[in-house]
């Protein structure tokens, strides 16, 4: 009887790790299985309502967008929007880790918590790992709310790998920033050696900025419950500039594959060129079908990634094994070379320009809550093309005659690797 209970509770325990396991590796979400039908181009009107309709908020006219370079430009910006906050401070990111910028963004936040500002500070629980604690107290003891998301407690145990990866800031419901950037030292400095890295970022005033608070909304109202409304965080926002955009976001409770979704529509109505920047780039089979077609009528593809100077090598290795058929089709493939390259990055027929968290790879498609800003200007775009090239003039392309010529280790590696890829 003994050895019968003992077998049982084995059995309960390992179908109970196992159900965690799925759980925990799938977004339980139907995915998006099969090619998207090329119906019309950027330049159509149809472009723009569809990825209005199908991406979540619809396009709003009268944005103003500034483009941020590396720590330098990101850092001071956002900090100078903390300070002159006069009413509410909503912020989410997935990186926050110890160190002088770390310190100064707590030191700012805890300052306005203090001055009787509302600031709300919602944290990855992964991602601010390495975040001195100090901070979380001063934060908290100032009267600002930090929130660590999915944090582990037995009642959310099957969501333990769904991480928020977002990075928001929205003063006043005014001003907004996103793009790649983590407060983190390797962040800081303008990308001029391997211990500062590459990132672009973006400040937003106008209509889209309700976009912005909408998605800092949707996690934190998860996160706590409580619902900010009001004047305070959703003002009447005038027109700023002459950009018209969105900022839409997807997660594995509703809308995981809206960001695939999106890369995979912009892809197959480009017409003339497509520039892509991802740090972490492992296309699924999908995706690699969207950009060999779009080889094949004549787009000119260009794709960034990071080359030996990367966080994260394991990524590399599968990213590099999943260029074969685009090399042959003739896209072309760049290692940025002086430092870590951590830009998130489109550019479609210099018209579309898409920014944000989102990595072009299973995790952000699949398991990450993810948010990008989307803009539809051509003059903009234009300028986001000229700073792609710049990159691509620090980069190291590689040939298809540069990838046969692998390693035999690296080819072995790369045939374990998908595997894992939707944890990568």
């Amino acid at each position: 009887m003994f050895v019968i209970s003992i077998t049982i509770a084995i059995t309960v325990v390992v179908t109970l790790i196992a159900v965690l396991i799925v759980a925990n590796f799938s977004s339980g979400e139907k995915k998006v299985e099969h090619n998207i039908d090329r119906l019309y181009a950027s330049g159509d009107p149809q472009f723009l309502r569809s990825m209005g309709a199908l991406l979540g908020p619809p396009v709003a006219e009268g944005n103003q967008v500034e483009v941020l370079l590396n720590g330098e430009e990101i850092f001071p910006s956002m900090l100078a929007g903390i300070r002159a906050a006069k009413r509410t401070i909503t912020f989410e990111t997935f990186i926050y880790w110890s160190g002088e910028i770390g310190e100064q963004f707590a030191h700012a936040l805890s300052d306005q918590a203090r001055a009787g500002i509302a600031v709300h500070v919602l944290l990855d629980w992964v991602g601010s790992s390495k975040m001195d604690r100090r901070y979380l107290d001063q934060l908290k003891q100032a009267g600002a709310q930090v929130i660590q998301y999915h944090k582990p407690h037995w009642s959310g145990l099957g969501r333990m790998n769904n991480r928020t990866h977002r990075k928001l800031l929205v003063i006043d419901g005014h001003i907004g920033f996103t793009g790649g950037v983590g407060i983190a030292q390797e962040w800081t400095g303008h990308a001029q050696d391997p211990q500062h890295w590459r990132d672009t970022h973006f400040r937003l005033e106008g209509p889209a900025v309700a976009h912005m608070q909408s998605v800092f909304m949707d996690n934190w109202i998860k996160a706590t419950g409580d619902v900010l409304h009001g004047g305070e965080y959703f003002p009447e926002l005038a027109p700023r500039g002459d950009s018209t955009a969105h900022m839409f976001s997807s997660s594995p409770t509703s809308g995981s594959d809206d960001m695939e979704l999106m890369y995979l529509m912009a892809i197959t109505a480009a017409t003339s060129t497509l520039n892509l920047a991802s740090a972490y780039f492992v296309p699924d089979a999908l995706a690699i079908n969207a950009l060999v077609e779009a080889r094949k009528r004549g787009v000119k593809v260009r794709i960034i990634t990071p080359g030996k100077h990367i966080d994260t090598h394991t990524v590399r290795e599968a990213s590099r094994g999943c260029w074969g058929d685009l090399l042959k089709a003739g896209v072309e493939m760049f290692e940025y070379q002086p430092t870590m390259f951590h830009v998130k990055l489109l550019v479609v027929d210099e018209y579309l320009v898409s920014a944000g968290s989102t990595n072009f790879d299973s995790r952000s498609f699949k398991l990450n809550d993810e948010a990008n800003l989307n803009i539809y200007d051509r003059a903009f775009a234009a300028r986001q093309n000229a700073i792609f090239d710049a990159d691509i003039g620090r980069s190291k392309q590689v040939t298809l005659a540069d990838w046969e010529r692998r390693s035999i280790f690296e080819k072995l590696i790369e045939r374990v690797l998908p595997l894992i890829d939707g944890q990568l």
